[in-house]
């Protein structure tokens, strides 16, 4: 289906993928160039190493980390490093920090701005390296006392980790002057900084993306067959349809084998994992499918039909396949798995229940008809009810039940199949929606013990159906409400202190055309 979870190696999400994966030995943070005060939206595990912060507690904090400014830290430094933000620019700067713990370290500080295809600048990249040991022994509360000889001792010993960590890692067969990864996020090269824009993500020949075009009109054609399975099973196996009609055993037989195609594609289809990524390797595919849907799939795919077509096949396993034929709902799994792409759409939760309501309501009718027919010959005396209410559809119809004395010797006639789904689903309608005008009412232990059922689930699917179609055209309608609240405010407000006729229209057009340009939008917020 359209929209629903990417995941994070998405268009516009693999900067982020790149730079944690090709700079894993880097200290930096990523922050929100379109926000106010430049929010961290992300910070590697180095950077939280280095300051003492959990990730936690650094995101959606300024990424110029004025929260880790102290008493120590220059003000012209900071005052330019805030600068370098707003003006979007590329600058470096050494600048005395703190971490958690408040201990003062010496950091060179790298910002670069990171630009989408329009050239606008959306992230911030600063990077972090720790240049305490080659900075002038800073004075704390751990080095006080201490003679010059002693702190010079200190800032010697602990700069042989910083110097191994800056320079340069040479391996056999490798130029010497060829620079370190960390080296090349220093100088901010093009090959460490990809471009924020739009990329596909790389997946196996075989694999197919979860949300690329083809599969998306193929989620939609499964949808469509889905609620297609969702109204004729329940039929079928409520009417006893013996599929001797061609037409239509070749229609669900095509079903089936798109059902099974769907299947084979969900074992090459990538899908979004426990943390946001895209899962493309084959391997993991397959396993996820055969733990989640594999088996309701299957089962819902069988050629039961195929099977119940034959003419010799024996009744009792002939109704059985055709009871069967119910474990094809399962196929509704599907639209369950796919709620949450239309959640967020109004208009597509109201169409949406309404179908939930006819589904509810058809599968209703299918088994009012089910118990009507079966209670409607006494098997005791084997003789017609007479109050039965296919009795009476049959009496009025004109097509009256008869017994086949010299024949079959059982009750034949009635009413045909059309007229008594109609009736049905008048019936099942009436109940749900709580109005029950009593032409049809039940009359046997088993009618009446249904229709209470019904009557219960019609309460709670109408409570939750028309609830929530109050709730959608409140919004819909919240911007209107808001603005004739304003418009009758502002008229209170002119006619209390007496404001001339003239400026009262002038202040009423003002607003009108503020709020047609605006539609109610606060830019500021």
């Amino acid at each position: 289906m359209a929209g629903g979870r990417r995941g994070l190696v998405a268009p516009q999400n693999t900067f982020l993928e790149n730079i944690v994966r090709r700079s894993n030995d880097t200290n930096f943070v990523l922050g929100n160039a379109q926000i106010v005060d430049w929010p961290i939206v992300y910070s590697n595990d180095g950077f939280c190493k280095l300051s003492g912060y959990h990730r936690a507690e650094v995101m959606q904090k300024s990424s110029t980390c004025s929260f880790m400014y102290g008493e120590l830290t220059d003000k012209d430094t900071s005052d330019k490093v805030r600068l370098t933000f707003e003006n979007y620019e590329m600058n470096s700067f050494e600048i005395l920090m703190y971490k958690k713990n408040r201990t003062p370290v010496w950091f060179f500080v790298k910002i670069a701005p990171i630009r989408n295809e329009q050239e606008k600048v959306v992230l911030f990249l600063c990077t972090f390296s720790d240049i305490t040991a080659f900075k002038q022994p800073i004075e704390d509360d751990s080095s006080k006392g201490w003679g010059k000889f002693a702190r010079l001792t200190r800032a010697l010993t602990s700069s042989r980790g910083v110097l191994q960590q800056l320079q340069p890692t040479v391996h056999k067969g490798e130029n010497v002057h060829k620079h370190s990864r960390l080296a090349e996020v220093l100088q901010l090269g093009s090959d460490i900084l990809p471009q924020y824009k739009q990329e596909t993500p790389k997946t196996p020949p075989h694999i197919i993306l979860h949300y690329c075009l083809f599969k998306t009109t193929w989620d939609w054609v499964i949808l469509i067959l889905t609620f297609y399975t969702a109204i004729m099973v329940p039929y079928n196996v409520s009417f006893k349809t013996k599929q001797n009609n061609v037409t239509w055993l070749v229609v669900d037989s095509i079903v089936d084998v798109i059902f099974l195609v769907d299947i084979v594609l969900n074992f090459h289809t990538t899908f979004v994992g426990p943390a946001g990524e895209v899962i493309s390797d084959p391997k993991l595919i397959r396993m996820n499918y055969l733990k989640t849907w594999f088996v309701i799939d299957l089962l819902s795919c069988l050629p039961y039909d195929v099977i119940n077509a034959f003419e010799n096949v024996d009744e009792g396993i002939s109704s059985l396949f055709s009871s069967l034929k119910v474990v094809r709902l399962l196929r509704l799994g599907r639209v369950a798995r796919k709620l949450d792409h239309y959640i967020e759409y109004g208009a597509a939760v109201l169409v949406l229940l309404v179908c939930v309501f006819g589904l509810a309501a058809h599968w209703l009718a299918c088994i009012w008809y089910s118990i009507g027919d079966y209670e409607v010959i006494d098997e005791d005396t084997n003789i017609v009810r007479l109050d039965s209410w296919l009795y009476i559809l049959a009496e009025t119809a004109g097509t009256p039940y008869r017994f086949n004395a010299s024949g079959s010797g059982k009750w034949e006639g009635g009413p045909n199949k059309d007229s008594v789904y109609i009736t049905s689903l008048y019936f099942t309608m009436t109940s749900l929606t709580s109005i029950g005008f009593g032409n049809i009412a039940p009359t046997t232990d088993g009618e009446k013990i249904f229709a209470v059922a019904m009557m219960m689930i019609g309460s709670l699917l109408y409570a939750t159906i028309f609830g929530n179609v109050t709730t959608i055209f409140q919004q819909m309608y919240a911007n209107t409400n808001r603005y004739h609240e304003m418009l009758n405010s502002v008229r209170d407000f002119l006619k209390l202190y007496q404001v001339p006729k003239g400026l009262s229209e002038r202040v009423m057009d003002y607003i009108a055309s503020t709020w047609s340009m605006s539609r109610g939008i606060d830019t500021e917020k």
